[in-house]
Formats: C-alpha cells, structure tokens, sequence
C-alpha cells in the first residue's frame, strides 16, 4: 500500500537533514517524495538493484548514482538547473560520461567513445529511456527495429525487398549482427567491415552465428569467403535477388572475379578463369551452383564440386 504523502515528506525532511552532513546525498527516499510517477515502477528498472542490494555508496545508489548529490536540489524546493546532472541539459559528451560511471567496464560498451553512434553525435538517451521505457531489456525509448529505422531509413527500405532476413517478422533483430555501442576492428578482411558488425566466435563474421554449415574450417577453401566476407557476394538487409545476391544471375556474380582479367590473360589476382568449355550463352553453363554447389568451401574437391 502506498505510503500517505504527509510520512514521504517527513522521511524526505529527515534524510534530508542527515544526507546534508554525507556530500548532500539525500536518498531515494527524497525523490520519491515529489517525483512518484517517476518511481512507481522504478522496481522493475535494472538500476533499481543499487538500491536493493544495500551495499551501493550513496554516489551509485538509486536516483542519486545517475542524477548526483539532491541536496541542493531539495533545498531550492526544485528546478533542473539545482540537479548536479540533469540528462535533458546535459550534452552528448556529458551523457556518455556520466553512464560510462557505472558501465565502462562492460566488454559489449568498452569501444563505444570511438563508435560511429558516438562520433555522429548520438547520446546514450537517444536510444534509451531509464524512466519510461517501451522495453523491458535495453530500456529502449522505442520497439527496437524502430528505434533503428528512426536513422536508418535506407536500411528500412532494404527489408521491405523481396528476398531479405526476417527482421520486420520478428525472427531477428539487428543487435543480432550490429553492436549499437561499437566493435574493435577484426583480423579478417584487412580489419575493413560495415560500422558496428559483430563478430561470432574466432573473430569470424557475424553471419556464421546463424550460418554454422558456412564455417568451416574447409580442405578447400573459396578465397572471397575467407577474405572478403560474404558481403562480396550477398547483401546482408535485403535483395531484390534471390539469396541477398548482389547480382540478378548467378554467373555474371561469379565473372566479377572469374574473368581473365589478370596478368597476360591468365589468372586474375591468383582466380582461376572460367573454362573455354563453358559457353555462357548457354543457359546451364549461366548458374554456376548447379555443380560447384559447394561454394562457400569444401572438404572432397578444390573446385566445389558434389
């Protein structure tokens, strides 16, 4: 049962009174005095934990961890600019500062000064809203792949196409693949990948956490896979061609590398050229997979045949 207003008051006097002597650390107890529709659900919120485990210090417990010291804010009965650290005037910078406090030593936020979000200008409350979320993981302003597509509208536009991973069905979503607070560049690729693209185990794309039969190790290996990416072949939000392909028909993908365009007419950067044997005006010889059909790799035949 909610306690009546006149007991808040009287237990926000007395912490009041005793937190103005501890740096102006008043409690939680203060803020839920004036502010009760801010904690009403405030329980339910993942900071909520400073408050119940009980060994917090007043500097990360409750409103106080995020907001700073209220002392001065209770004494002036109010107003944003008496609040050490009111997030709505607070710049970018600021903002990151003040959630880095509590969470720079996560691993999945340590590159998050030098991510594309950061550097464009885009503050941690841009994404997430602490007091009234639409989420409960994430504490996400909005539904996730709105959120996304509120900046993202070229990649909105990709998933309406035809062929396309199911991120609008709700099979997926894109912190599947992307790391909103940044990655560390890979290994792989000459350390060059899309901006903010996770990476499964082994520093390998993220696509081989869905993908698994694409990992390899293979006996022999198809060199774009490994190198490249699958970006070299595949769009990763959508297609109008089948297979996320960049290329409508199969053959003309293939002849990007596969096309005697190397060193007196021989090989092209070490690519084997497409046999004279295979006349592409043929309609068999144009879909490649029909009998390389192991493509990404294999462990029987260097030519990723059956």
């Amino acid at each position: 049962m909610a306690r009546p207003l006149a007991v808040l008051i009287l237990n926000a006097a007395y912490a009041f009174a005793q937190g103005t002597a501890a740096g102006g650390y008043v409690g939680s107890n203060v803020c839920q005095a004036c502010h009760p529709d801010v904690y009403l659900n405030f329980y339910k919120n993942p900071h909520a934990k400073s408050i119940a485990s009980g060994k917090e210090p007043p500097e990360r417990t409750g409103c106080e961890g995020c907001h700073g010291p209220g002392g001065a804010h209770v004494a002036a009965r109010g107003g944003k600019n008496t609040i050490p650290r009111a997030f709505s005037l607070m710049s970018s910078r600021q903002t990151l500062d003040a959630c880095l406090t509590c969470h720079a030593p996560d691993l999945s936020k340590a590159n998050i000064r030098r991510s594309e979000h950061t550097l464009n200008d885009v503050a941690c409350t841009s994404c997430h809203s602490i007091h009234k979320a639409a989420t409960p993981k994430f504490l996400l302003a909005k539904q996730q792949t709105e959120l996304c597509y509120g900046c993202h509208a070229a990649v909105r536009a990709q998933f309406e196409m035809p062929s396309r991973h199911r991120v609008n069905e709700g099979f997926m979503q894109c912190t599947d693949c992307h790391n909103p607070h940044g990655t560390f560049a890979p290994a792989r690729g000459m350390s060059q990948r899309p901006r903010m693209v996770d990476q499964a185990l082994g520093n390998e794309e993220a696509c081989i956490k869905c993908h698994v039969d694409k990992r390899g190790p293979f006996a022999f290996e198809h060199p774009p896979v490994r190198i490249e990416g699958c970006e070299i072949c595949h769009y990763p939000h959508g297609s109008t061609n089948t297979r996320l392909l960049r290329r409508p028909v199969v053959f003309t993908l293939c002849l990007q590398c596969h096309n005697g365009a190397g060193t007196f007419g021989v090989r092209n950067n070490g690519e084997p050229l497409t046999p004279s044997s295979h006349n592409l005006l043929e309609p068999r010889y144009q879909f490649c997979t029909t009998c390389h059909v192991r493509i990404h790799g294999s462990n029987s035949d260097q030519f990723f045949l059956r």
